[in-house]
This record gives structure tokens, C-alpha cells and sequence, in this order.
């Protein structure tokens, strides 16, 4: 049973940015921070187009009495990320103490540590904190480019040959087997990133017949293999059909037209928020983590919150439950 969530007030601290796209929001907060560990993330409060939502972020380290987040600025943001780039040094927040869905095990004689883009977030809490454990720990970082990876000079000066940066502007990526291969067998890996890293990092684990249990990996649900198109759909027995614009998430569509929908971690994680799509022909861009590969070719089911149509129209049962 997950503990109450409990909301705080708050006000922004300091902001700085630390990479082209990316800003870190310092947030000092009311009454106690009680310790976290990494990996652990906040709901923020934040307003778009005039209406309260929440959005779940990372935490990362701070100083005694705060909270902060590295937040990317996306370009076909659902308003989240636009709006806490709007945030004033001074300004009121409202947010929530920590709670982790992404925690290390402490049990691994030696640990990699994998990121993608702004997948570092999790990856750089966790690296430090094994640091100051004296564990055994490996991180390799790879993004589009090396202005685009956030916090690259404190894990240089954290881990010096331990690091391995990735820059993909030249030329290089992350080489999975290879790196899986290298592990000793009791070791296991920690993965935040897109998600077809993480489809790629997944079947490469079991083509090395690791155990799945020593794979454990988060995803952001705007890492889609498509481009966010608008779409709309038609809600089975409901007379109810439903557009849904590119910065805006189905889920948040049908709440909006008043179709009461099961959520809970709006990540693509628990699957609460599955619903059935109907007919042949529709494709869908799918950014979970919640649905098995042969359920996701099988192209009958999509997860509201982070998965949507590449474009076009659909007909979706709500009512269904996997």
C-alpha cells in the first residue's frame, strides 16, 4: 500500500540552467524534508491554459530544507515544462514530498548506471549517492549532444574514468551488448531513457541471459518513435467523440470531455489507464513500459497517459481493463 500523498508549500529558490535545454528549479519547502533516496519524484502543481494539473518530476540532490528538479524544455510540451520554465525566482509552488518508484536495490557488488537525454536525472542522484557508498559503479551518458547533457561536469568530476559520455552529433552511441557483456554477473544495471533505448536495452539483457530482475529501468513518457500528431477518438456506447490536440495527452482529453478515467502514475507504468482500441489499421505510437512487446504489436491496447495515435481517428473502450 503506497503511503498518503502529502503536499507541501514552497517557493522557488534559485533556477540556473545547466544544460541548452534544460533548467534546474530549486524549491525551498515548508516544514521538514524528511531524506529521500534517488530515484524518488515530486508531483509539482503547475497551470496550463489557465487550469490547475499536476506533473511528476524527479528529484535530484539539494541542499537541507529544499527539493529540486531538472526539467527539459520540450517542444511539443503539454504545457508542464513550459510552465516551469515560467517560474520566477520567489514564486509560490505547491508540490509533493518525495516518493520513489525507481529504487536501488544496495544489494550489487557493482552497478551501471545508463542514461539518455534528460533520463540522467534519476541516473545522477543515484550515481552520487553510490559514490558516497563506495560502490562499485559504472555510468554511461549519451545524448544528442554534448550542450544537451545536464550535470556532465559534476559526473566528470564525480567519476572521472568511470563516466563514458556518448555524444551522438559525433557519431557515438551506447553500445548495449557490449556493455552488458563487460558486467560482472552479480551486477545489475539501472536504465533511464527513451523508449526505444529502453526496448533496445531490454532485448539486449535477455539475448545475454541475464536475469530480468537485475534490469530495472524508468521511462518519460514523451519519447515516442513519432512526432505528436493531432488525433481524435469515438468512446465506445458513449456517443462521445473526443479531439485530441499534439501537446495534450488522451488521458487528459477524456477527462476533460467528461469520461471518467482510472490513473494513477500517468508515466506509462502501471497501466491503470489502459484502454481497448477498436478496429484494423490504426497505429499507435506506443511510450509505455506497462505492455508486453507481443501486446504492443498486437496494436488492440494503448495506454492513455503517454501513448497516443500516430494520427487519424479510433474508436477506444474505456471500460476495458487489462
Amino acid at each position: 500500500m503506497r503511503n498518503k500523498v502529502e503536499w507541501r508549500d514552497a517557493k522557488v529558490a534559485e533556477i540556473r540552467q545547466i544544460a541548452e535545454d534544460v533548467r534546474y528549479i530549486g524549491f525551498a519547502v515548508d516544514g521538514m524534508v524528511p531524506r529521500f533516496d534517488p530515484g524518488s519524484h515530486s508531483n509539482i502543481r503547475v497551470e496550463i491554459d489557465g487550469e490547475a494539473a499536476n506533473r511528476t518530476y524527479t528529484v535530484i540532490p539539494a541542499p537541507p530544507g529544499q527539493i529540486a528538479v531538472a526539467v527539459k524544455l520540450h517542444s511539443q510540451s503539454r504545457g508542464g515544462s513550459r510552465y516551469m520554465w515560467s517560474l520566477e525566482v520567489g514564486q509560490d509552488v505547491r508540490l509533493t514530498l518525495p516518493e520513489n518508484r525507481f529504487e536501488l536495490s544496495w544489494r550489487a557488488k557493482h552497478y551501471l548506471l545508463l542514461a539518455g537525454g534528460i533520463g540522467i536525472t534519476p541516473i545522477f542522484g543515484m550515481a552520487k549517492a553510490l559514490v558516497a557508498r563506495g560502490a562499485s559503479v559504472r555510468v554511461v551518458y549519451g545524448a544528442r549532444s554534448r550542450g544537451l547533457m545536464a550535470f556532465a561536469d559534476e559526473l566528470e568530476a564525480l567519476l572521472g574514468d568511470r563516466l563514458i559520455l556518448r555524444d551522438n552529433s559525433q557519431g557515438q552511441h551506447i553500445d548495449l551488448a557490449a556493455e552488458f557483456a563487460a558486467l560482472p554477473a552479480d551486477a545489475e544495471c539501472y536504465l533511464c531513457g527513451p523508449i526505444g533505448m529502453l526496448e533496445a536495452a531490454k532485448a539486449a539483457w535477455a539475448e545475454s541471459g541475464r536475469p530480468v530482475s537485475r534490469l530495472r529501468y524508468e521511462v518519460f513518457g514523451d519519447s515516442g518513435l513519432f512526432a505528436e500528431k493531432p488525433f481524435s477518438v469515438e468512446v465506445l456506447n458513449r456517443g462521445t467523440r473526443v479531439a485530441v490536440r499534439s501537446d495534450q495527452s488522451l488521458l487528459d482529453a477524456l477527462i476533460g470531455a467528461g469520461v471518467e478515467m482510472i490513473h494513477d502514475c500517468r508515466r506509462g507504468e502501471c497501466g491503470l489507464c489502459a484502454v481497448q482500441v477498436l478496429g484494423e489499421g490504426v497505429e499507435i505510437d506506443h511510450r509505455d513500459v506497462f505492455f508486453s512487446a507481443e501486446e504492443k504489436a498486437a496494436g488492440h491496447k494503448m495506454c492513455a497517459c503517454v501513448s497516443r495515435l500516430t494520427e487519424g481517428h479510433a474508436v477506444i473502450d474505456v471500460g476495458y481493463r487489462n
